[in-house]
């Protein structure tokens, strides 16, 4: 290449990447700063154990209507991907999921639709939660910056309670249904706004329309993967490690400069890969596959399709505060939750306490892709590379049947309620590694033995940080320069 040329397109690569890396320098401080916060605190939602705890026991006497009723009564033409019984207060409701995501919640007393419920209503649900105390009512939310993701949509308009107790937890309460959706807390909220509202760049007004956001953060992000790779390659072509400097450094600058170029150098993989990691975070291109278990193969685990389970509920002999009805490889099982979240399979005809055999299991998961062989069965008491419990409480024991497919599909089973908990395949093994472990650093060597993975976690993202500082302050002695020769 001339000589020429060469200088040319160098100065070309020093140019784009003082001047867009003058923006962008604030997105990547922004993102290590947040990130060590939302190390330690998540953006608010409600567990199941949450939500089992602000539940009452059920009030088996007053269920007049069995499941085969209600589901009659909802007029829906096949089985349904969720059946559940609970109170709402103290009146017992079923909650129905269709497989189209259609929710329906009808009173198990009388059949009647629940499609709206008072203030009153709202505030008697509140103040079964274990931390109200003085329950009152807010306002009513539709859309704010803690429910702002579609999952929520089905349940809006919110009641929004606050229920009085030191922690300052807010309860938002669907006014359709009566379910408790969300519950958050006055230090969550606060530290949300150092940690996952700016590292998403997840204010409402964006939020709100999913395609936008996700366009807006694919943009953002690529544009500083750019800035990161013209980083690293300037950072290399002006090192001397041999034939150092005349003042014996190996980089030619002085001040801030040096700090962004020699932590620039010992940062910069890190750097270039966790950004890489959070671009594809959002899945460009549709590129992995989807995680979740398509609705066929849950249906033909559950081996049953008719809108039929049980013409009369059992009443068990302890109390629950939630009753699922499912169906396991053509078998009917009502799965009973207590307040502290431990689940039990019971027989829907007697109510007693039943046991789940493995060989029945196995013989369900077989099922799951009928074209393909179950080509092994294995029982995990331990974490692994892929069932892991860092950022998510993840059971254990858990079954995984793997299966000779040319994805090689992985579902792992509940040994306790037959439920199918994850799904794993090549695409989202090589997810699992491209985001999780470059940007997360799951890895289980430093997950094993924390706080090893809080020190590397937060001395990479302090080499970040002065990466990101010092390019803002170099960019901004640039800016002040030019614009006094402009004046």
């Amino acid at each position: 290449m001339p000589r020429g040329l060469t200088r040319k397109l160098r100065r070309w690569l020093y140019l784009t990447h003082r001047w867009i890396g003058i923006a962008t320098c604030l997105f990547f401080a922004m993102w290590f700063i947040s990130g060590v916060v939302m190390m330690y605190v998540a953006f608010p939602g409600l567990s199941d154990t949450e939500r089992l705890a602000a539940l009452p026991d059920i009030a088996w006497e007053k269920v007049t209507l069995s499941p085969d009723d209600v589901m009659k009564t909802a007029g829906i033409p096949r089985y349904p991907r969720d059946l559940r019984l609970a109170m709402m207060d103290d009146e017992p409701v079923y909650r129905i999921t269709g497989w189209d995501g259609k929710r329906q919640s009808i009173s198990a007393v009388d059949g009647r639709a629940i499609t709206a419920i008072s203030e009153r209503q709202a505030l008697a649900i509140a103040a079964h939660h274990p931390a109200s105390t003085s329950p009152r009512l807010a306002g009513m939310v539709d859309r704010d910056q803690w429910s702002v993701t579609a999952r929520y949509d089905p349940l809006r308009p919110f009641y929004l309670i606050n229920l009085g107790d030191d922690a300052g937890t807010g309860l938002y309460v669907s006014s359709c249904s009566g379910e408790i959706a969300l519950d958050t807390a006055h230090r969550e909220r606060v530290w949300n706004w150092l940690g996952s509202i700016p590292h998403w760049i997840y204010p409402t007004v964006l939020r709100k329309d999913g395609p936008l956001w996700r366009s807006v953060v694919l943009w953002i992000s690529g544009i500083c993967l750019i800035v990161g790779i013209t980083g690293i390659w300037i950072g290399i072509l002006r090192v001397r490690l041999k034939r150092r400097y005349a003042s014996g450094t190996i980089t030619p600058y002085r001040g801030w400069m040096a700090w962004h170029h020699v932590t620039g150098l010992i940062a910069g993989i890190f750097v270039l890969t966790w950004m890489f990691s959070g671009w594809l975070s959002l899945n460009p291109g549709e590129y992995f596959a989807n995680r979740n278990t398509a609705p066929e193969m849950m249906q033909r685990y559950a081996g049953h399709d008719a809108p039929t389970i049980a013409a009369n509920l059992p009443i068990p002999g302890q109390n629950a505060v939630e009753a699922r009805f499912v169906w396991l490889d053509g078998s009917p099982m009502m799965i009973l939750a207590s307040r502290d979240g431990i689940q039990a399979p019971r027989n829907i005809v007697t109510g007693d306490i039943v046991g789940l055999p493995q060989d029945r299991l196995w013989a369900a998961a077989a099922k799951l892709l009928p074209h393909d062989h179950l080509a092994e069965r294995l029982t995990l008491e331990d974490y692994d590379a892929y069932w892991y419990a860092h950022h998510h409480d993840r059971e254990l024991p858990v079954l995984r049947a793997v299966f000779d497919d040319a994805a090689k599909t992985w579902f792992y089973i509940s040994p306790v309620t037959g439920d199918i908990v994850g799904r794993i395949d090549n695409s989202r093994r090589t997810y699992r590694w491209m985001f999780n472990a470059l940007h997360s650093l799951d890895f289980k060597l430093l997950l094993m033995y924390r706080p090893t993975w809080d020190i590397v976690v937060w001395l990479l993202s302090i080499l970040g940080t002065i990466v990101s500082v010092s390019g803002v302050l170099i960019g901004w002695r640039y800016l002040r320069l030019d614009w006094r020769r402009v004046r």
